[in-house]
């Protein structure tokens, strides 16, 4: 097939896919082609394929396919790392120094060689950058003054990591399985990197190849990049030139489909090789189909509303409190997500290390409404809440929007696509935001350094934290976060965690309602498709068609 012929078809494809979002019709779509997976999904979070950028659940499930690590999540095992591009590695004696040797004769998609100095170009990249990610590999003591100092190439298969104290060493190879950690080509890269003029906030005189990287590819994944539109379509190529088993199957394409009866519908007819978004009943429906087939997987995944402290109202511990009695836990649970998510009101999600179960909250008006009089607002107020136009997010803000009002608290959904809520909250001009957070790697620090831990809450600060983003200033809890990480013995971190996790239920402006169940309905013809535990390992070079 020649190129002009793939976009065209491509093309037809996008347009297909629109009708579908409009109208329903189940045979807008041709059958798709026996080497194609073609997957209906909304992914209207995607922002940006630059992993030293991208923050995003949908871009990593993309990353995680096109772009490789130094080492990655051992989804056998998820205690424990596997080798990425790193056939080995070892830490000195004191904590400090990571060393890395790289897989000999490996290349990119591009077919340039993987070196460690693209490695130490990555990390340096995406600790200047500055972007949402970059806390993770900072969190090391890594700076752009000091980065290139401290990641560094000792020669062409060695990689060397200095980080500032002595952590747990599981914790430091977590870290490095997120997406911020992945690979680039720096001779690509670098080659497309625009001028830029220094200033205070970014004293470099280039980008890095950001903007270019934003819809363009420099990994050595299974897959290669090969098209992205906004709320249109990806486009994934297999890479001829990967280190690993080749992908079994030529491309992989993601039609933007929001609608979970479209989806399920386009599933049926044939249209489709997989629905990702289907709602509780659309998933019940398919459950005993002919010729389909579903998959379900318990995610590190946690929904949650986040209540801006900067807002009069739900600054006040009181009202906080009130709010969390104002969810209606078990209806939810009971309809609104059944089959995609358990109820769960604390940040670790199971599976964590010092992840808890408490649920110590559960609707009561009353004790609501008393909250809100010692608050001084026995009358209520009004307050507006974001929220990422997709079920069930859409249905549990309505569900909100009226148990809210039994207690005089008159709340405004305002409703927006995934890059629209997202760029709100990250700029904290919400009020109420509703929304999910996956771990970025599997260690319980993921999300309390992002759900405990604000070291600056000015409008400019060097870590843009969920606690940040909510306004919400906790030296003290800092403080214990930055302990727990240093812990070295496993059971006085896990409890140190469980600890942090009930001070947040009692005092945090955070109310988690529940942890994701990822649910799939697939073809029967695929093999080998399989979700995995975080939003990164949903791999597709293993699955095949009959």
């Amino acid at each position: 097939m020649t190129i002009t012929l793939t976009r065209r078809r491509l093309m037809t494809t996008a347009s297909a896919a629109v009708a579908l979002g409009v109208v329903g019709a189940p045979r807008a779509f041709a059958a798709t082609p026996k080497d194609t997976l073609v997957e209906a999904w909304a992914f209207d979070d995607i922002i940006t394929m630059d992993p030293g950028e991208a923050f995003e659940i949908s871009t990593a499930e993309v990353t995680g396919n096109t772009y490789d690590t130094l080492v990655k999540l051992n989804i056998a095992d998820t205690s424990t790392v596997a080798p990425g591009i790193a056939e080995s590695w070892s830490a000195s004696e004191d904590g400090l120094t990571y060393t890395f040797k790289i897989k000999q004769g490996i290349k990119f998609a591009s077919g340039n060689p993987i070196t460690a100095e693209d490695v130490a170009y990555s990390f340096e990249r995406a600790v200047k950058l500055n972007k949402n990610p970059a806390f993770i590999l900072q969190q090391f003591g890594l700076t752009g003054d000091n980065v290139a100092e401290n990641t560094k190439a000792v020669d062409a298969s060695t990689f060397q990591f200095k980080v500032d104290k002595p952590y747990a060493t599981s914790f430091v190879l977590n870290c490095l399985t997120a997406t911020v950690g992945a690979i680039v080509d720096k001779k690509l890269v670098a080659s497309h990197a625009a001028k830029t003029t220094p200033s205070k906030d970014y004293p470099y005189d280039n980008d890095f190849g950001n903007a270019w990287l934003k819809t363009n590819y420099a990994g050595s994944g299974p897959f290669k990049l090969r098209e992205w539109r906004a709320n249109e379509l990806v486009v994934m190529e297999r890479n001829d030139n990967y280190y690993g088993e080749k992908a079994k199957l030529k491309r992989v394409i993601y039609r933007f489909l929001k609608e979970s009866s479209g989806q399920r519908l386009a599933l049926e007819a044939g249209d489709v090789d997989v629905a990702r978004n289907l709602s509780p009943n659309d998933y019940a429906a398919i459950l005993n189909a002919k010729n389909i087939k579903t998959d379900a997987r318990e995610k590190g995944t946690v929904y949650y509303l986040g209540l801006n402290q900067k807002n009069q109202y739900l600054s006040k511990p009181e009202v906080r409190e009130a709010i969390k009695y104002l969810v209606d836990y078990d209806a939810i649970g009971a309809t609104l997500i059944k089959g995609v998510g358990t109820i769960h009101q604390s940040f670790l999600p199971k599976g964590i290390l010092g992840s808890i179960d408490d649920q110590p909250y559960k609707l009561d008006v009353a004790k609501a409404k008393s909250l809100l009089e010692k608050a001084g607002l026995k009358d209520g107020f009004k307050v507006t809440m974001d929220v990422r136009s997709l079920e069930p997010i859409s249905s549990i803000a309505q569900s909100m929007q009226q148990t809210f009002a039994q207690a005089g608290i008159t709340l405004e959904l305002i409703p927006g696509d995934g890059k629209q809520t997202l760029t709100k909250y990250r700029a904290r001009n919400h009020d109420i935001y509703i929304g999910d957070w996956g771990a970025d790697y599997w260690d319980p620090n993921s999300n309390a350094e992002t759900f405990t831990s604000n070291p600056d809450n000015s409008d400019t600060p060097k870590s843009k934290t969920l606690a940040w983003r909510n306004a919400w200033e906790v030296p003290e809890l800092t403080k214990e976060t930055a302990e727990a990480l240093l812990e070295r013995d496993t059971p006085k971190r896990k409890a140190m965690y469980e600890d942090l996790q009930r001070k947040v239920l009692a005092e945090g402006p955070f109310v988690v309602i529940y942890q994701k169940t990822e649910i799939a309905g697939y073809r029967a013809d695929l093999k080998n498709y399989k979700l995995g535990p975080t939003f990164d390992t949903n791999f597709k070079n293993m699955i095949s068609k009959d």
